[in-house]
């Protein structure tokens, strides 16, 4: 029994340091996020990992604990996420807009990982750029990368793009929407699914008002929504095409994650009411812990001279998918509301 004790004291001191760190990284992440409106926590928590990593900063006594807490804050996050999303409100936007948001998150996601393919991005990598821009940006990447695998330089080049063409978006759409004359509510439909994160949703639609603001930020979440069967699909693809491989443990992984089960969980608890609201404003600032949290620990794991090498063709499908998700979203928006 001492031997025990001593045992898990000792692994306790261990994963210690690089817990702290992790914990002061989100500190700095939350109020950085604070000072402006569009780049969120995870971002910016991705880049002081980046900042750790490739400065000399990434000292032997922190790596155990980062690594070793990474994967878990990760899923645990996407897990707390659930407690964002209603299904009553999400059902309130009416058929029409429902049937666009699921046509338009499933044709991004595989026209962006089908270019992403023929552009010679591994099926990995193509995978995080079409969850990325398809569905609900960095949140998207984080979660589907252990599904698929991908290594920590695939997630920070896809989280880049996700923040690169999205901040271009919040300049150009408003534009495009002045120019056309869209109305609020189809300003918002649009902005709901053309722009990658929640925080730049609220940045774009809200040029055009409260209306467009309230409709975008449902249309949004309704996109977030459709995490789980996304997630769902790849996993059954990558079973069909490599079968099912034992992890290190001899144990076959799920063909639904389990991290996915709980985020459809408590995305159905949120949606019968019955969780107070002071319970969920805890629950959001959780989720944003956790996962800027685990995009601090990628962040650390990214060599940026190779990022630097490989990014390219990233570059290029998410300047096709941003324009092609654009356009077939703006014509479903107009669609919707003529």
């Amino acid at each position: 029994m001492t031997t025990q004790r001593s045992a898990a004291t000792a692994a306790v001191i261990n994963l210690l340091p690089g817990v702290l760190v992790m914990a002061a990284a989100v500190a700095v992440s939350l109020f950085v996020a604070s000072l402006q409106g569009f780049i969120g926590a995870l971002v910016v928590a991705l880049a002081l990992g980046l900042l750790v990593r490739n400065t000399g900063l990434f000292h032997p006594r922190i790596r155990p604990g980062i690594q070793r807490a990474t994967k878990r804050f990760l899923r645990l996050g996407v897990v707390v996420l659930g407690l964002q999303l209603s299904l009553p409100e999400i059902l309130s936007l009416g058929y029409p807009v429902l049937a666009l948001i699921i046509v338009s998150v499933f044709i991004s996601f595989l026209f962006t990982r089908y270019v992403g393919e023929r552009l010679g991005l591994s099926r990995a990598a193509s995978t995080l750029m079409a969850a990325g821009f398809s569905i609900c940006g960095a949140s998207a990447i984080a979660g589907m990368q252990s599904i698929v695998n991908a290594d920590d330089d695939e997630v920070a080049s896809a989280i880049a793009m996700v923040t690169l063409y999205g901040s271009a978006v919040i300049v150009g759409l408003p534009l495009i929407g002045n120019l056309l004359g869209l109305s609020p509510e189809t300003f918002g439909i649009w902005s709901g699914l053309a722009v990658h994160e929640v925080a730049q949703v609220v940045a774009t639609a809200s040029t055009a008002g409260a209306v467009a603001l309230a409709v975008a930020t449902v249309v949004k979440l309704g996109r977030v929504v459709l995490l789980a069967p996304v997630a769902a699909f790849v996993s059954v693809g990558i079973r069909r095409t490599e079968g099912a491989q034992p992890s290190a443990t001899g144990r076959v992984a799920p063909i639904v994650p389990l991290f996915v089960v709980g985020f459809l969980a408590l995305v159905l608890l949120r949606s019968t009411g019955v969780v107070p609201e002071p319970v969920l404003d805890a629950a959001s600032l959780t989720a944003t812990l956790l996962l800027a949290a685990a995009m601090f620990g990628l962040g650390t794991g990214i060599d940026i001279p190779h990022l630097a090498r490989t990014g390219g063709k990233n570059l290029v499908l998410g300047g096709i998918s941003t324009v092609f998700l654009g356009g077939i979203t703006l014509a479903g928006a107009v669609l919707v509301t003529a």
